[in-house]
Protein backbone atom coordinates (compact mmCIF):
# COMPACT_ATOMS: atom_id res chain seq x y z
CA UNK A 1 0.00 0.00 0.00
CA UNK A 2 0.71 3.33 -0.79
CA UNK A 3 -1.01 5.26 2.23
CA UNK A 4 2.71 7.77 2.73
CA UNK A 5 2.27 8.95 -0.68
CA UNK A 6 -0.78 10.23 -0.55
CA UNK A 7 -1.67 14.12 0.92
CA UNK A 8 -4.87 13.77 3.35
CA UNK A 9 -6.92 16.23 3.81
CA UNK A 10 -8.50 18.12 7.90
CA UNK A 11 -9.88 14.45 9.81
CA UNK A 12 -9.44 12.06 7.34
CA UNK A 13 -7.44 8.66 7.71
CA UNK A 14 -6.64 5.69 5.27
CA UNK A 15 -5.29 3.65 8.02
CA UNK A 16 -5.95 0.24 7.27
CA UNK A 17 -6.51 -2.93 8.96
CA UNK A 18 -3.38 -4.99 7.98
CA UNK A 19 -5.73 -7.76 6.77
CA UNK A 20 -7.99 -5.59 4.42
CA UNK A 21 -7.89 -3.55 1.24
CA UNK A 22 -8.79 -0.16 0.25
CA UNK A 23 -10.24 1.64 -2.62
CA UNK A 24 -11.60 5.04 -3.64
CA UNK A 25 -15.12 5.21 -6.24
CA UNK A 26 -16.69 7.68 -8.01
CA UNK A 27 -20.02 7.35 -9.86
CA UNK A 28 -21.83 10.84 -9.62
CA UNK A 29 -23.39 11.83 -6.25
CA UNK A 30 -21.97 10.18 -3.90
CA UNK A 31 -24.70 9.91 -1.14
CA UNK A 32 -25.93 6.87 -2.84
CA UNK A 33 -22.17 5.01 -3.80
CA UNK A 34 -22.01 5.50 0.06
CA UNK A 35 -25.31 3.89 0.99
CA UNK A 36 -24.78 1.51 -1.12
CA UNK A 37 -21.00 0.30 0.05
CA UNK A 38 -22.41 0.43 3.65
CA UNK A 39 -25.10 -2.56 2.59
CA UNK A 40 -21.90 -4.38 0.79
CA UNK A 41 -21.21 -7.39 1.98
CA UNK A 42 -17.68 -7.33 3.32
CA UNK A 43 -17.42 -3.97 3.34
CA UNK A 44 -15.76 -2.92 6.65
CA UNK A 45 -15.21 0.96 6.83
CA UNK A 46 -16.36 3.51 4.15
CA UNK A 47 -17.24 7.44 4.15
CA UNK A 48 -17.76 10.21 1.93
CA UNK A 49 -14.86 12.28 0.23
CA UNK A 50 -13.15 14.76 -2.15
CA UNK A 51 -10.78 13.10 -4.20
CA UNK A 52 -8.02 13.88 -6.76
CA UNK A 53 -7.75 17.41 -7.32
CA UNK A 54 -6.19 20.39 -6.44
CA UNK A 55 -4.98 20.13 -2.84
CA UNK A 56 -7.02 18.95 0.57
CA UNK A 57 -8.62 20.56 2.44
CA UNK A 58 -12.09 21.00 0.39
CA UNK A 59 -15.41 22.28 1.37
CA UNK A 60 -18.82 20.85 -0.33
CA UNK A 61 -18.69 24.39 -1.95
CA UNK A 62 -15.30 24.39 -3.36
CA UNK A 63 -15.91 21.40 -4.78
CA UNK A 64 -19.00 22.44 -6.48
CA UNK A 65 -17.25 25.34 -7.95
CA UNK A 66 -15.30 23.49 -10.17
CA UNK A 67 -12.44 24.95 -9.06
CA UNK A 68 -9.88 22.43 -7.58
CA UNK A 69 -11.24 19.50 -10.16
CA UNK A 70 -11.75 17.41 -6.77
CA UNK A 71 -14.11 14.19 -7.71
CA UNK A 72 -17.32 13.24 -5.49
CA UNK A 73 -15.87 9.58 -4.38
CA UNK A 74 -16.51 7.03 -1.43
CA UNK A 75 -13.35 5.65 0.55
CA UNK A 76 -13.74 1.64 0.66
CA UNK A 77 -12.17 -0.42 3.36
CA UNK A 78 -13.02 -3.99 2.64
CA UNK A 79 -12.11 -7.47 4.02
CA UNK A 80 -10.82 -9.47 0.95
CA UNK A 81 -11.69 -12.51 2.74
CA UNK A 82 -15.60 -11.77 2.24
CA UNK A 83 -15.78 -9.98 -1.00
CA UNK A 84 -12.29 -9.84 -3.55
CA UNK A 85 -12.13 -6.34 -5.77
CA UNK A 86 -12.79 -8.27 -8.78
CA UNK A 87 -16.37 -8.40 -7.34
CA UNK A 88 -16.42 -5.09 -6.18
CA UNK A 89 -15.86 -3.30 -8.48
CA UNK A 90 -18.14 -5.78 -10.66
CA UNK A 91 -21.27 -4.41 -8.52
CA UNK A 92 -19.85 -0.79 -8.59
CA UNK A 93 -20.15 -0.40 -11.98
CA UNK A 94 -23.88 -1.64 -11.48
CA UNK A 95 -24.18 1.68 -9.61
CA UNK A 96 -23.85 4.17 -12.42
CA UNK A 97 -23.76 4.41 -16.36
CA UNK A 98 -20.11 4.24 -17.01
CA UNK A 99 -20.48 5.53 -20.29
CA UNK A 100 -21.37 9.04 -18.70
CA UNK A 101 -19.04 12.15 -19.39
CA UNK A 102 -19.12 14.04 -16.30
CA UNK A 103 -22.33 13.43 -15.09
CA UNK A 104 -24.89 10.95 -13.86
CA UNK A 105 -28.60 11.00 -13.20
CA UNK A 106 -29.24 14.82 -12.75
CA UNK A 107 -25.67 15.86 -11.54
CA UNK A 108 -23.84 17.45 -13.93
CA UNK A 109 -20.26 18.34 -13.49
CA UNK A 110 -16.69 17.81 -13.40
CA UNK A 111 -17.37 16.58 -10.02
CA UNK A 112 -19.83 13.97 -11.14
CA UNK A 113 -16.71 11.96 -12.95
CA UNK A 114 -16.68 8.76 -12.42
CA UNK A 115 -13.58 6.78 -11.76
CA UNK A 116 -11.20 4.15 -10.06
CA UNK A 117 -8.82 6.00 -7.75
CA UNK A 118 -6.27 2.53 -6.66
CA UNK A 119 -4.02 2.68 -3.29
CA UNK A 120 -1.65 -0.18 -4.42
CA UNK A 121 -0.12 -0.76 -8.25
CA UNK A 122 -1.19 -4.27 -7.56
CA UNK A 123 -5.03 -3.20 -8.20
CA UNK A 124 -4.33 -2.85 -11.23
CA UNK A 125 -5.12 -6.16 -12.91
CA UNK A 126 -8.48 -6.50 -11.39
CA UNK A 127 -9.49 -2.71 -12.25
CA UNK A 128 -8.30 -3.66 -15.81
CA UNK A 129 -11.01 -7.06 -15.77
CA UNK A 130 -13.34 -4.99 -14.39
CA UNK A 131 -13.08 -2.51 -16.87
CA UNK A 132 -13.04 -4.46 -19.78
CA UNK A 133 -16.14 -6.85 -18.04
CA UNK A 134 -18.14 -3.22 -18.31
CA UNK A 135 -17.20 -2.38 -21.67
CA UNK A 136 -18.66 -6.06 -23.08
CA UNK A 137 -21.81 -4.99 -21.13
CA UNK A 138 -22.23 -1.91 -21.96
CA UNK A 139 -20.52 -2.23 -25.94
CA UNK A 140 -18.98 1.37 -25.26
CA UNK A 141 -16.25 2.68 -25.10
CA UNK A 142 -16.20 4.05 -20.78
CA UNK A 143 -15.81 7.31 -19.36
CA UNK A 144 -14.27 5.80 -16.37
CA UNK A 145 -11.10 7.10 -15.08
CA UNK A 146 -8.35 4.50 -13.75
CA UNK A 147 -5.38 6.44 -11.58
CA UNK A 148 -3.45 6.71 -8.62
CA UNK A 149 -5.15 8.35 -5.22
CA UNK A 150 -3.10 11.74 -5.04
CA UNK A 151 -5.37 13.46 -2.27
CA UNK A 152 -8.51 12.58 -0.57
CA UNK A 153 -10.34 15.12 1.91
CA UNK A 154 -13.24 13.38 4.20
CA UNK A 155 -16.56 15.79 3.53
CA UNK A 156 -18.46 17.01 5.65
CA UNK A 157 -20.63 15.73 8.15
CA UNK A 158 -24.22 15.50 6.88
CA UNK A 159 -22.60 13.91 3.98
CA UNK A 160 -21.98 11.34 6.00
CA UNK A 161 -24.52 8.58 5.72
CA UNK A 162 -26.71 10.88 3.98
CA UNK A 163 -29.60 8.37 3.10
CA UNK A 164 -29.66 6.87 6.43
CA UNK A 165 -30.28 10.14 7.90
CA UNK A 166 -32.75 11.29 5.16
CA UNK A 167 -34.23 8.01 3.50
CA UNK A 168 -36.27 9.94 0.94
CA UNK A 169 -33.26 11.96 -0.14
CA UNK A 170 -32.27 12.23 -3.31
CA UNK A 171 -30.19 9.36 -4.76
CA UNK A 172 -29.44 8.02 -8.51
CA UNK A 173 -27.99 5.10 -7.42
CA UNK A 174 -30.46 1.69 -7.69
CA UNK A 175 -29.83 -0.63 -4.51
CA UNK A 176 -31.46 -3.98 -6.39
CA UNK A 177 -28.40 -5.43 -7.85
CA UNK A 178 -26.83 -5.59 -4.21
CA UNK A 179 -25.80 -9.07 -3.24
CA UNK A 180 -27.77 -10.90 -0.06
CA UNK A 181 -26.61 -9.94 2.75
CA UNK A 182 -23.83 -12.18 4.42
CA UNK A 183 -22.38 -13.56 0.50
CA UNK A 184 -19.02 -14.39 0.44
CA UNK A 185 -17.72 -13.38 -2.78
CA UNK A 186 -14.56 -14.53 -3.34
CA UNK A 187 -12.10 -16.48 -5.54
CA UNK A 188 -15.13 -17.60 -8.00
CA UNK A 189 -16.44 -16.47 -11.18
CA UNK A 190 -19.80 -18.64 -10.75
CA UNK A 191 -21.89 -15.36 -9.84
CA UNK A 192 -20.63 -13.02 -12.95
CA UNK A 193 -20.82 -15.70 -15.13
CA UNK A 194 -24.54 -16.41 -14.68
CA UNK A 195 -24.75 -12.15 -14.77
CA UNK A 196 -23.10 -12.58 -18.27
CA UNK A 197 -25.05 -15.16 -19.28
CA UNK A 198 -28.11 -13.49 -18.79
CA UNK A 199 -26.59 -10.17 -20.61
CA UNK A 200 -25.76 -12.12 -23.77
CA UNK A 201 -29.43 -13.36 -23.76
CA UNK A 202 -31.77 -10.24 -23.08
CA UNK A 203 -29.64 -7.46 -23.94
CA UNK A 204 -27.45 -4.87 -21.52
CA UNK A 205 -30.35 -2.64 -21.50
CA UNK A 206 -33.16 -5.34 -20.53
CA UNK A 207 -30.38 -6.43 -17.69
CA UNK A 208 -30.25 -2.94 -16.25
CA UNK A 209 -33.56 -2.85 -16.29
CA UNK A 210 -34.80 -5.97 -15.23
CA UNK A 211 -32.24 -6.73 -12.29
CA UNK A 212 -30.59 -3.27 -11.16
CA UNK A 213 -33.77 -1.28 -11.45
CA UNK A 214 -32.88 1.15 -14.16
CA UNK A 215 -35.48 2.99 -15.98
CA UNK A 216 -35.17 3.22 -19.69
CA UNK A 217 -35.57 6.50 -21.38
CA UNK A 218 -38.95 7.91 -22.24
CA UNK A 219 -40.67 7.21 -25.94
CA UNK A 220 -37.92 4.94 -26.35
CA UNK A 221 -39.11 1.26 -26.11
CA UNK A 222 -40.47 -0.24 -29.46
CA UNK A 223 -43.70 -1.05 -27.40
CA UNK A 224 -44.87 2.32 -26.53
CA UNK A 225 -46.62 3.11 -30.02
CA UNK A 226 -47.53 -0.83 -30.14
CA UNK A 227 -50.40 -1.71 -30.67
CA UNK A 228 -50.69 -5.57 -32.00
CA UNK A 229 -52.73 -8.27 -30.50
CA UNK A 230 -50.77 -10.75 -27.99
CA UNK A 231 -49.35 -11.08 -24.81
CA UNK A 232 -46.50 -9.48 -22.86
CA UNK A 233 -44.23 -11.88 -21.16
CA UNK A 234 -41.07 -10.95 -18.55
CA UNK A 235 -38.30 -11.42 -20.87
CA UNK A 236 -36.04 -12.99 -18.09
CA UNK A 237 -38.73 -16.08 -17.42
CA UNK A 238 -41.61 -15.58 -19.99
CA UNK A 239 -43.99 -15.52 -17.14
CA UNK A 240 -47.10 -13.67 -18.45
CA UNK A 241 -47.50 -10.50 -17.82
CA UNK A 242 -49.92 -8.30 -19.47
CA UNK A 243 -52.49 -8.33 -22.76
CA UNK A 244 -52.78 -6.20 -25.44
CA UNK A 245 -56.30 -5.57 -24.38
CA UNK A 246 -55.55 -3.93 -21.34
CA UNK A 247 -52.66 -2.09 -23.03
CA UNK A 248 -53.53 1.98 -23.62
CA UNK A 249 -51.67 5.00 -23.99
CA UNK A 250 -51.08 7.09 -21.15
CA UNK A 251 -49.18 9.64 -22.93
CA UNK A 252 -45.97 9.19 -20.18
CA UNK A 253 -43.48 7.38 -22.56
CA UNK A 254 -43.70 3.90 -21.59
CA UNK A 255 -46.24 0.80 -22.44
CA UNK A 256 -49.31 1.26 -19.63
CA UNK A 257 -51.57 -0.98 -18.75
CA UNK A 258 -54.57 -1.05 -16.73
CA UNK A 259 -54.42 -4.27 -15.15
CA UNK A 260 -52.19 -7.32 -15.06
CA UNK A 261 -52.55 -10.59 -15.60
CA UNK A 262 -50.06 -12.24 -12.88
CA UNK A 263 -50.08 -11.46 -9.15
CA UNK A 264 -46.91 -9.20 -9.38
CA UNK A 265 -44.61 -8.11 -6.06
CA UNK A 266 -45.48 -4.74 -4.79
CA UNK A 267 -42.80 -2.51 -3.37
CA UNK A 268 -42.46 0.97 -1.38
CA UNK A 269 -39.89 3.23 -3.80
CA UNK A 270 -38.37 6.06 -2.63
CA UNK A 271 -35.89 6.02 -4.96
CA UNK A 272 -36.33 9.53 -6.21
CA UNK A 273 -37.77 11.31 -3.41
CA UNK A 274 -41.37 10.88 -3.01
CA UNK A 275 -43.56 7.19 -2.62
CA UNK A 276 -44.23 5.61 -5.28
CA UNK A 277 -44.53 1.85 -5.96
CA UNK A 278 -42.62 -0.45 -7.47
CA UNK A 279 -43.92 -3.37 -8.96
CA UNK A 280 -41.72 -6.90 -10.18
CA UNK A 281 -42.72 -9.86 -11.57
CA UNK A 282 -43.63 -12.79 -9.41
CA UNK A 283 -41.46 -15.74 -10.49
CA UNK A 284 -38.50 -13.84 -11.39
CA UNK A 285 -38.83 -11.06 -9.49
CA UNK A 286 -37.97 -8.74 -12.47
CA UNK A 287 -37.65 -5.24 -12.07
CA UNK A 288 -40.73 -3.99 -14.32
CA UNK A 289 -41.77 -0.28 -13.38
CA UNK A 290 -44.34 1.38 -11.40
CA UNK A 291 -48.21 1.10 -10.87
CA UNK A 292 -49.55 4.59 -9.97
CA UNK A 293 -53.70 5.32 -9.22
CA UNK A 294 -54.20 7.79 -12.26
CA UNK A 295 -55.52 5.07 -14.75
CA UNK A 296 -58.83 5.21 -16.54
CA UNK A 297 -61.43 5.26 -13.19
CA UNK A 298 -63.75 3.37 -16.30
CA UNK A 299 -61.15 0.23 -16.21
CA UNK A 300 -60.31 0.45 -12.34
CA UNK A 301 -58.27 3.78 -12.25
CA UNK A 302 -55.01 1.65 -12.17
CA UNK A 303 -51.80 2.79 -14.31
CA UNK A 304 -48.99 0.19 -14.81
CA UNK A 305 -46.18 1.98 -15.95
CA UNK A 306 -44.25 -0.43 -17.80
CA UNK A 307 -40.10 -0.58 -19.34
CA UNK A 308 -40.67 -2.17 -22.56
CA UNK A 309 -37.43 -3.71 -22.02
CA UNK A 310 -38.45 -5.41 -19.39
CA UNK A 311 -40.93 -7.50 -22.16
CA UNK A 312 -40.96 -9.95 -25.28
CA UNK A 313 -44.34 -9.41 -26.90
CA UNK A 314 -45.88 -12.86 -28.13
CA UNK A 315 -48.21 -12.34 -31.02
CA UNK A 316 -51.71 -13.77 -30.52
CA UNK A 317 -50.78 -15.88 -33.52
CA UNK A 318 -48.10 -17.14 -31.70
CA UNK A 319 -49.32 -17.71 -28.18
CA UNK A 320 -50.53 -21.40 -28.88
CA UNK A 321 -47.34 -22.47 -30.55
CA UNK A 322 -45.00 -20.93 -27.50
CA UNK A 323 -47.13 -22.70 -24.93
CA UNK A 324 -48.84 -19.83 -24.01
CA UNK A 325 -52.47 -20.69 -25.81
CA UNK A 326 -54.58 -20.70 -22.33
CA UNK A 327 -54.27 -17.13 -22.29
CA UNK A 328 -55.99 -16.87 -25.59
CA UNK A 329 -59.60 -15.40 -24.05
CA UNK A 330 -57.58 -12.99 -22.11
CA UNK A 331 -56.23 -10.95 -25.81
Amino acid sequence: MRESQILLGRNTSIHISPANRAIVLAGGCFWGLDEYMRRMPGVIFHYAAYANGTGVDSSYEDVCSCKTDHVEAVFVEYNPQIIDLDHLLYYFFQTFDPTQVNRQGNDIGRQYRSGIYYLDEADLAAIDRAMAKARTAVKHDLATEVLPLKNITKAEDYHQNYLVKNPTGYCHVSFHSLPEPGTVLVGTEETLDKDRDLIDRIGALAYEVTQNGATEKPFSSEYDQFNQDGLYVDIVSGEPLFSSRDKYDAGCGWPSFTRSLADLVEEKDYLIGYERTEVKSPEASSHLGHVFNDGPKDRGGLRYCINGAALRFVPREKMEEEGYGDYLPFV
